[in-house]
């Protein structure tokens, strides 16, 4: 093996925005895949249901990928793994609720008999051709959360993952800080490290601090029903939430289709202890009185169609908002949710409910000063700063400048870039090339059937609707019938008919103008009317509706 190879580091996804995380660590004939995330559509991605990774180049180097490994259970880490493992049946690996997580997903895609798993846990490492990769413990807001060293002859690379330092979790142990110390003295080529929070100075508050909040909240409203919305997979908050219900002698029940998988699943793993006679049903919640009763639901994010978002616009089937309810938003706003949150609240006040959402959530990634303790256990020689916007990637940036690293040291890539790295010669860092990268777009069953050019056409559609014209011609070119108008989404037919009529006047003077000159060429005519039409409709309401001709041939 030649001592000159390089490490190549290529993001695939997860550095321009939150979600979509993915990085393949590529080493002569070994390629190992960190994380394999979904990101949540756009505002403009009409009908999108989600956007998973481009994984081209991992198909066109299949034989190299030994596997995929995790770093955590949220699904912009591992949501798109059941879309990718039909590409590339290759063995995972995670921890034990991640796992546990994972096989949710591919029991739900029938994937779980074909796919290897294999279950890790910190302080194990993993062999993979000529990588090896080593799991670390940390702390972040689902547990079983990891930070991965990868070994290989260039030099050793710590991927810290989604984290936080948490001395006090709520599950489990503190993040082995020791570790990331011991691997930094033995030399480190390179950090990726979680961007998020980079921004915010300080420390990120423990997740216990959350438990108190509630503790509070519970003995200020004892006559109220309370309601409270968070992440699903956020196991460390249901458990405090559980656990403070059990204090104050009131029922628990879990409502939202990914609240109740999560949680099932996180028992029979042993990672949430539910006390005996805790847990109701939906059903059972009439048998009860308002303070005797606790909802924990999905929806905090202000999701549509998620169990909260229903309470409020009165669309539930089982449980209807009324005065004197409490409900408590025990999350942030992730960037861009702003506004359907602010939508929910509103409804929920509407409805005479308390909304709660000050001091009612921490969050899982590191500030500013958690940011620096890493820097300084693990000692890298060069900084990539992940996860994240790219303002949150360059407050990183910042932060390994002020411990002295310089712009030669400090890696801003880009997802899709083939970053080579090595120790030779001092070390050398350099972007080599370029792979292809960006989002697949999944709307239904339909996988990377709708690209860029249906998208445009849907932005089109919504923002200025559908002209269609009809009209029926017989083989002597003659418009035996229409043309016919027909509008969705541009004006309303029955209060535009001047307009209506006018517009049929100008489709047919193009007729006019082309059929007959040098025989009957449709698509002479098809252009014509989308011309003609389309400059009309412009001049008269400064819109530009979709035209589709349609001509039919008249049988004889």
């Amino acid at each position: 093996m030649s001592k000159t190879s390089k490490l190549k580091i290529i993001p695939l996804g997860g550095l321009e925005a939150i979600g979509m995380n993915i990085t393949a660590f590529e080493y002569e004939d070994s390629i190992v895949v960190v994380d394999c995330g979904l990101a949540f559509p756009e505002d403009d991605m009409y009908g999108i249901d989600l956007v998973i990774p481009d994984i081209s180049y991992l198909q066109d180097n299949a034989d190299k990928v030994k596997g995929f490994v995790f770093t955590h259970g949220h699904e912009d880490h591992i949501g798109a793994l059941p879309y990718v493992l039909r590409q590339l049946n290759v063995p995972i690996y995670a921890t034990k609720l991640t796992m546990g997580l994972i096989e949710l997903k591919l029991a739900e895609h029938e994937l779980l008999k074909t796919t290897r798993r294999k279950v890790v846990h910190p302080g194990q490492s993993i062999n993979l051709g000529q990588l090896r990769v080593e799991i670390i413990r940390t702390n972040h807001s689902i547990q079983d959360a990891v930070a991965l060293a990868i070994y290989s002859p260039a030099g050793v690379v710590v991927h810290t993952g989604d984290f936080k330092v948490d001395f006090t979790p709520v599950f489990g142990d503190a993040i082995d800080l020791q570790r990331f110390a011991e691997i930094g003295r033995k030399g480190v080529l390179a950090l990726m490290c979680d961007s998020t929070n980079a921004e915010r100075p300080g420390y990120t508050a423990s997740e216990k601090t959350v438990g108190r909040a509630f503790d509070t909240i519970f003995s200020e409203h004892r006559r109220s029903r309370l309601i409270v919305a968070t992440f699903a997979s956020n196991v460390d908050r249901v458990q405090q939430i559980i656990d403070t219900a059990y204090k104050y002698k009131r029922k628990v029940v879990i409502e939202g289709r990914s609240m109740v998988n999560v949680i099932s699943t996180a028992q029979e793993l042993g990672y949430i202890t539910i006390p005996d006679n805790t847990l109701i049903t939906l059903e059972e919640m009439k048998n009860y009185t308002d303070e005797q009763l606790v909802l924990i639901t999905t929806g905090s994010q202000g999701e549509s169609m998620a169990a909260l978002s229903r309470m409020a616009g009165g669309i539930h089937k089982k449980v209807q908002i009324k005065p004197g309810d409490v409900i408590v938003f025990s999350s942030h706003p992730i960037p861009g949710n702003e506004k359907s949150v602010s939508k929910v609240m509103n409804e929920l006040y509407g409805k005479g409910a308390e909304v709660i959402f000050q001091d009612t959530h921490v969050s899982g990634h590191p500030c500013q000063e958690e940011i620096k303790l890493i820097y300084t256990l693990v000692k890298p020689k060069y900084a990539i700063p992940v996860h994240g916007e790219y303002r949150h990637r360059v407050a990183q940036a910042r932060i390994a400048a002020s411990l002295g690293y310089d712009n030669e040291h400090i890696l801003m890539i880009s997802s899709g870039d083939v970053l080579e790295i090595s120790q030779e010669d001092g070390g050398s860092a350099k972007v080599a090339g370029h792979v292809s990268s960006g989002g697949i777009l999944v709307d239904g069953l339909g996988v990377g059937d709708v690209g860029n050019i249906v998208l445009k056409d849907r932005q089109r559609l919504a923002e200025d609707g559908i002209i269609i014209v009809v009209l029926t011609m017989d083989e002597a070119g003659q418009v035996t019938a229409g043309p016919d108008i027909v509008s969705r989404g541009f004006v309303y037919v029955r209060e535009s008919e001047e307009l209506m009529d006018e517009a049929s006047e100008v489709v047919e003077d193009a007729l006019e103008s082309v059929i007959g000159k040098k025989g009957t060429d449709w698509s002479r005519i098809k252009n014509a009317i989308r011309d003609d039409l389309g400059d009309f409709l412009w001049r008269r309401t400064k819109r530009n509706p979709m035209i589709l001709p349609i001509l039919m041939e008249e049988e004889s």
